[in-house]
């Protein structure tokens, strides 16, 4: 039986346990006596030779213990020896460190006088060449070797750079520039040539030499120059169509009146509007092709050349790009068209009386906005390569024939929505005879209530043309356009309410609360309007009535669709919000590098991607303050208590106001003119008179006065009914309706109680 003493060495070691385990490792059929003994013997053995291997290791370790001793006390000797040493080592380093500094800085002295001999000497050849140079040049020149030209060129700026401004040398600096001029203009026809004829191989060695002479900006100008003639004909062919249609008509009618026949131009009148697409279609053609030639002849070049050309191309017709844009915005309207006027004639004013801008100019410039909106798309996909801020230049130079018109797009749409406002028929109410006043009130009221959806939907219309045209750009201006509009309307309605009162009748003067008396009228007006009031039939005061409760509807039906479009606006500047966010304002440049900086140095205005080059990020990349100004109104809108139209907001709670306090008068009108004469009645003034029998000194049938008020308070419920009806749109409101029918009669019964 084996002993395993790795137990023993635990420091949890249980002996019984020990035991008890080894007495069931056992045979079962050896007695536990036996086998307990042979362990203990075991045991016995194992221990008695750990003892005697301890007693022989501690005897050897004993014999080392001397010999150990001599060698730590010769590592110590050696230790003493080994420090010593390193210190003189240190002391022979720090003398030598003290004369090696004193050779390096020898050394720098001596390698600075070499490298200043070398740049004199490299100098003096620069200056000996410079002088070889400028006296071969000329035969450099006359040898019509335009390549080696340009090198000795390169090589006569470099020698003149090295040499610096030594006054020997500054007629040879005038001369170079004078050379460079020439090499310049012998370039040029052959470039023009080159660029004509489609030459690859002459263009780019044409182009080598300018560049070797630093003249790429010559190149530009040169290849725009020589490009932009035929874009600036087919530009002009537009007026020369014009012309022609216009002598045509001219001899058509010298035909007609000569031959007495009513001929017709055979040159019909071309628009721009239908013009313009074919213009960028050929346009887009020919940029096409340059973009693919520039590729083979200039490879480094085309992602700026061509963009350049177009940008050039657009400035050249900006003006002329403009005045066009106008004459097609006036020529859609005939009042405009035969005064050869426009949307910029019209805002400044030089316009007879009564043209007005429409509608249909504005839908004109938006019309051709689009066309070149999906130029712009074409370009942008054409030139993706190039740069974004030269991407970004070449787009606004596109859009800038439209810049006048977008910024005084605020005033456009300003005149636009007054001049359809004013279309509408808010006729006030006109006084008629006895029996007519109940229909001329139905319809002003009628009028009143049609004119709210119709103001809603040119409102509406506003707000899509400005996405439209300015991407939303000009949302701002669009706002206080929309609010000075709205008040505009109102104010309307407020007039015809004016004239309303006047048709009902009812006392102008006195407080808002109800609590009002006769003031300006004297007992023979007041008598005047009773029998006025009994000439009229209970079926027209009736009448009279139900247009006066209907006037409540147009309150609310004026409360109701403001807010739903002022709901309606506050999610459109919302989606504006998010839409332009992503493309505008970045606190760090994007991967292209494209930024704009604002003035200040506040903030930047940075595009976040090619697929955000739309018309308002555009445009607002070049104007950071307004886009920082937009962009905070944009910002408020997300508040739910923003108001998009804070004035008319508030114009329309006082309009609501003013319809409660008409109808207050009108429903208490008659109560007033029954109660007019109770002062006056002759019962007041009566003598008592003396009967031999007591009898009552009241009568036992009511006065008639309190017969009409109190017939009129019976039916007046039968009135309202139908209107609280008409409030309640489902059967979950009949409470509200109540309510309503319940409210409107404790304000009438008020003043009599």
């Amino acid at each position: 039986m084996m002993v395993d003493l790795s137990a023993f060495s635990d420091e949890k070691f249980d002996a019984k346990k020990w035991i008890n385990a080894a007495c069931e490792a056992r045979h079962p059929e050896e007695a536990a006596e036996k086998h307990l003994v042979d362990l203990e013997m075991k045991l016995q053995m194992v221990s008695e030779e750990i003892a005697a291997s301890l007693e022989e290791q501690s005897i050897a370790a004993l014999l080392r213990v001397p010999r150990a001793t001599r060698d730590v006390v010769r590592l110590r000797d050696d230790t003493l020896s080994l420090r010593s040493s390193v210190a003189a080592i240190l002391l022979k380093l720090k003398k030598a460190e003290g004369s090696s500094a004193e050779s390096i800085a020898t050394l720098a002295k001596v390698d600075t006088v070499k490298r200043r001999m070398e740049a004199a000497y490299e100098t003096l050849q620069d200056a000996a060449g410079l002088t070889q140079l400028s006296s071969t040049v000329e035969d450099v020149f006359a040898s019509g070797d335009l390549p080696r030209a340009a090198e000795t060129l390169a090589n006569m700026r470099h020698c003149l750079s090295a040499v610096g401004e030594v006054a020997e040398f500054a007629n040879i600096r005038k001369q170079l520039e004078v050379l460079e001029d020439r090499l310049d203009t012998m370039v040029q026809p052959r470039l023009t040539d080159a660029l004509s004829s489609r030459k690859v191989d002459v263009a780019r060695d044409l182009r080598g030499i300018l560049i070797r002479i630093g003249r790429f900006k010559s190149l530009e100008q040169h290849y725009t120059k020589v490009h932009l003639k035929p874009i600036k004909q087919l530009w002009e062919d537009f007026d020369a169509q014009q012309r022609a249609s216009k002598l045509g008509s001219e001899k058509n009618e010298l035909e007609r009146i000569s031959t007495s026949h009513d001929f017709r131009s055979s040159l019909p009148t071309v628009s721009f509007s239908s013009w313009l697409p074919s213009f960028y279609d050929e346009l887009l053609l020919y940029l096409e092709q340059e973009w693919k030639w520039c590729m083979v002849a200039f490879p480094d070049d085309y992602k700026s050349l061509v963009p350049k050309f177009l940008i050039e191309t657009m400035t050249t017709v900006g003006a002329s790009f403009v005045s066009r844009i106008n004459l097609a915005s006036g020529g859609i309207v005939p009042e405009t068209k035969a005064l050869a006027k426009g949307v910029l004639d019209i805002i400044s004013g030089d316009m007879p009386k009564g043209i007005k801008v429409q509608t249909k100019h504005l839908e004109a410039l938006i019309e051709l906005h689009n066309m070149t909106g999906t130029f712009v798309r074409n370009i942008q996909h054409l030139f993706s390569e190039s740069d974004l801020q030269v991407l970004l230049d070449t787009l606004k130079a596109v859009y800038f024939p439209y810049e006048c018109f977008k910024q005084k797009y605020g005033q456009i749409e300003r005149l636009i929505l007054s001049a359809e406002i004013a279309g509408v028929d808010l006729r006030g109410a006109v006084t008629r005879g006895v029996g007519a006043q109940g229909v001329e009130l139905s319809e002003t009221v009628q009028r009143m209530e049609e004119s709210i959806p119709q103001v809603i939907v040119f409102l509406e219309a506003s707000v899509e043309r400005c996405i439209s045209f300015t991407g939303g750009s000009e949302a701002d201006e669009l706002i206080l356009a929309l609010d000075d509009v709205m008040l505009q309307y109102i104010s309307t309605l407020q007039e015809t309410l004016k004239s309303l009162r006047v048709v009902f009748g009812v006392d102008v003067a006195g407080d808002a609360l109800g609590s009002r008396k006769e003031t300006g009228l004297d007992k023979k007006e007041a008598s005047h309007n009773s029998h006025k009031a009994d000439l009229i039939s209970n079926e027209e005061e009736w009448s009279i009535v139900q247009g006066a409760l209907q006037i409540l509807t147009v309150a609310d039906c004026l409360t109701s669709r403001s807010s739903v479009f002022e709901a309606s606006l506050r999610a459109t500047l919302a989606r504006l919000s998010t839409s332009l966010s992503l493309s505008i304002f970045g606190s760090s440049l994007d991967e292209n590098h494209s930024h704009v900086t604002s003035d200040d140095g506040s903030g930047e205005v940075s595009l976040a991607g090619r697929a955000a080059l739309d018309v308002a990020a555009v445009r607002l990349l070049d104007v950071p303050e307004k886009a920082r100004k937009l962009f905070n109104l944009l910002e408020q809108s997300k508040d739910p208590r923003f108001h998009a139209l804070p004035l008319a907001s508030q114009r329309v709670g006082a309009f609501a106001d003013t319809v409660n306090e008409l109808v207050y008068d009108v429903l208490i009108s008659k109560v007033r003119q029954r109660l007019s004469d109770v002062s006056r009645l002759p019962i007041w003034s009566s003598i008592e008179e003396l009967t031999a029998h007591p009898i009552p000194s009241f009568s036992a049938y009511p006065q008639s006065y309190v017969t009409n008020v109190g017939e009129y308070l019976l039916t007046l419920p039968q009135q309202l009914e139908p209107l609280a009806e008409g409030t309640s749109n489902s059967d979950t409101n009949n409470d509200e309706a109540q309510l309503f029918a319940t409210e409107w009669m404790f304000k009438v019964t008020q003043l009599i109680l």
